[in-house]
């Protein structure tokens, strides 16, 4: 009976330790009396790249999307690339080919060679981001998603940062890259910063150990985020839940595509980012 209560006794402690070790890595970052800081930025529906029409020629992360979201009221989610001249530029895809026809990566040209073509048979070009803060000038909030592998990462976030300074308007910083966010958790602290997950089972089912950790928030050890930016199909992911019900960390959901999808969702997020409606 000892030895039963001694076991016993002994899987309690494992499974409290266990517990302990993943409340630690999946943490966010803790923040008191934090409301103002987030007063900005909750309670917007963001334009995902920009209030676009790809089919009617208004093209993604170009300068009408934004000016039109804008225009609607919307905050603006955009995505940030750099270029082999350290230019930052706003584009979503690694390459040109969706959205200019062209089998070229951003990482490998410059700016110079980027102006040469337009998106999606229109006149625009991929804008620069300093274009972008220029047009937007803090009219509406920005979510601006860091697009970097990990060995430009030190780079971008190191001229985002300086291009950001000079600019006074509302802005936060997401990434699928958790290196990104802990640079800024060490150089910028004060900027708050979300990690980028989705469901990566489902997406590629035989993912590797990175993406099972940003999956289910484990790498949140090293970036500490302030918030979680899931896809909405996926948030209700055990470990979405315990970093926002139990640690207090605000939530967006991304890519919400119809009314209904919106409508279900509206009141568990902070913050929605759409595409291809209008809430």
């Amino acid at each position: 009976m000892k030895k039963l209560s001694k076991l016993t006794q002994s899987i309690r402690h494992l499974f409290t330790m266990l517990c302990g070790a993943i409340l630690f890595f999946i943490c966010p970052r803790l923040m008191l009396n934090h409301q103002k800081k987030w007063a900005p930025f909750v309670q917007w529906d963001y334009a995902h790249r920009g209030l676009h029409d790809n089919l009617w020629g208004v093209p993604e992360n170009s300068l009408p999307a934004f000016q039109a979201a804008m225009d609607k009221g919307y905050g603006i989610e955009l995505d940030v690339h750099l270029t082999a001249d350290n230019e930052l530029v706003v584009h979503h895809d690694d390459t040109l080919y969706r959205m200019c026809h062209v089998e070229r990566d951003i990482k490998d040209m410059t700016l110079k060679e980027i102006r040469q073509y337009t998106l999606l048979g229109t006149e625009e070009k991929i804008p620069t981001l300093q274009e972008v803060l220029d047009l937007v000038n803090g009219r509406v909030p920005l979510l601006i998603e860091l697009k970097t592998e990990s060995h430009t990462c030190d780079r971008l976030c190191r001229i985002l940062s300086k291009t950001m300074r000079s600019y006074s308007g509302n802005y936060i910083l997401e990434s699928f890259n958790p290196l990104a966010l802990l640079w800024f958790r060490k150089n910028e602290p004060q900027i708050l910063r979300g990690q980028l997950s989705c469901n990566f089972f489902k997406e590629k089912p035989h993912c590797d150990l990175v993406l099972f950790m940003i999956t289910v928030l484990g790498s949140n050890f090293l970036s500490r985020p302030d918030f979680i930016s899931y896809k909405y199909t996926d948030y209700k992911n055990p470990m979405v839940r315990i970093n926002c019900r139990l640690f207090q960390a605000r939530l967006a959901l991304w890519t919400i595509n119809t009314i209904d999808a919106y409508d279900a969702v509206r009141n568990n997020a902070d913050m929605i980012i759409f595409e291809g409606i209008e809430p």
